[in-house]
């Protein structure tokens, strides 16, 4: 079986015009329903779109990590040198063949393509959106095309880190990045789609909002480390671990970044207890990052303005306290694992929501009384 290489180039303009025909479908349905709007009513409607699908792909990207399809096609960008697993069929074949649950599989593979296929029709709507907010910007000059040029500039550096999420087999800190760099890009559709609005909301729990916003950020990296480690069921009851409340942990070398998936810098293999170290920290601080997001929404629920965010930041809470615990006593079910991701992702689009609303109040706001300004804080 010949070695395949990991890089091949030759399938990327199909793999990219098959992403610009996935891509013209919102494309022309933002066109359709915005013909007689604002350009910048467009930007907004495109922008909401794109957020949209971009929560749709982290949702994909949840999906393909936990069914193992992240190799279902072990090069890059394409499958086996073909824009889609239909051009790979024998050399898929082969490889199943070998290994009949291996990464390798048909299913794995078309998974793995859909997967690159959704990427880069979003990929497309962003460059759109810069290109669009540059030209707006010659009739608009409220319009800022910066952000939408800084967002297509993650969203390659996003793109190479899938690339290196294949090309390194998985590498935890890698695939890490490249889960914790979709869920920024949500942040930045989030905050130009809030950016189109004129909020009204009064600013509150200013404090409280940018505490859980770094708790939450820390959190998803620890999360992220969990799945990309396979260390979900090292602790599988609730709220005992391995029937202890501080079980066999080997903290140091849990927390070796740069390593290969199941192995330790020196190549031998991780521990149990280091597995156990790597859930029981993410459990740990969820514990606190529970308590702020619910301490922050009752916060936010005292304000008539921003009482439609402090639900959804309720109600996604206790989903993520649902999910978290249903992925340990029932086993890591596939649906509530990927409701875990999605979870994650929709709190961290509630923040950002919250708080780019919150400065937008403040910057079109009038001066308040010295009184009215500490009672906002």
């Amino acid at each position: 079986m010949e070695t395949q290489a990991l890089y091949d180039l030759s399938p990327i303009v199909r793999v990219m015009l098959t992403g610009l025909l996935i891509a013209s479908v919102p494309l022309l349905w933002v066109w359709w329903r915005n013909q007689n709007t604002s350009t910048a009513r467009r930007l907004q409607a495109l922008t909401v779109l794109t957020l949209f699908l971009t929560f749709d792909l982290v949702l994909f990207g949840a999906f393909t990590r936990l069914t193992d399809s992240g190799l279902g096609c072990p090069d890059w960008p394409g499958c086996y040198g073909n824009a889609s697993p239909l051009g790979a069929v024998a050399e898929i074949t082969q490889a199943q063949a070998a290994m009949p649950t291996g990464p390798v599989t048909h299913g794995k593979a078309w998974v793995e393509m859909v997967h690159r296929y959704l990427a880069t029709s979003v990929g497309v709507l962003i460059l759109v959106l810069a290109v669009a907010s540059w030209w707006a910007r010659r009739k608009d000059a409220s319009i800022n095309p910066w952000w939408p040029t800084f967002t297509l500039v993650w969203v390659c550096v996003q793109g190479a880190f899938g690339a290196l999420t294949v090309t390194m087999k998985l590498f935890p800190a890698i695939v890490t990045l490249h889960l914790v760099g979709g869920l920024v890009l949500l942040a930045l559709l989030c905050a130009q789609a809030v950016g189109f609005t004129r909020s009204r909301a009064v600013p509150v729990a200013r404090v409280g909002l940018g505490l859980a916003c770094v708790l939450l950020a820390a959190q998803i990296v620890l999360g992220g480390w969990v799945s990309t480690n396979y260390a979900v069921l090292a602790c599988n009851t609730f709220p005992l671990c391995q029937g202890s409340w501080w079980p066999v942990m080997d903290f140091q070398h849990a927390f070796e970044i740069w390593r290969p998936l199941g192995r330790m810098q020196d190549g031998s293999y991780l521990s149990f207890a280091g597995l156990t170290a790597i859930h029981y920290a993410h459990r740990l601080m969820a514990y606190l990052v529970l308590w702020v997001l619910a301490l922050v929404a009752w916060r936010l629920h005292r304000s008539p303005a921003t009482r439609r965010q402090a639900r959804w930041l309720a109600a996604l809470t206790l989903l993520q306290f649902a999910t978290g615990l249903s992925n340990v006593v029932l086993g890591w079910p596939l649906l509530a694992a990927v409701a875990h991701t999605g979870g994650a992702a929709a709190l961290v689009v509630v923040l950002t929501w919250t708080v780019c609303a919150q400065r937008t109040a403040r910057a079109a706001a009038p001066a308040v009384s010295p009184t009215r300004s500490r009672l906002s804080a």
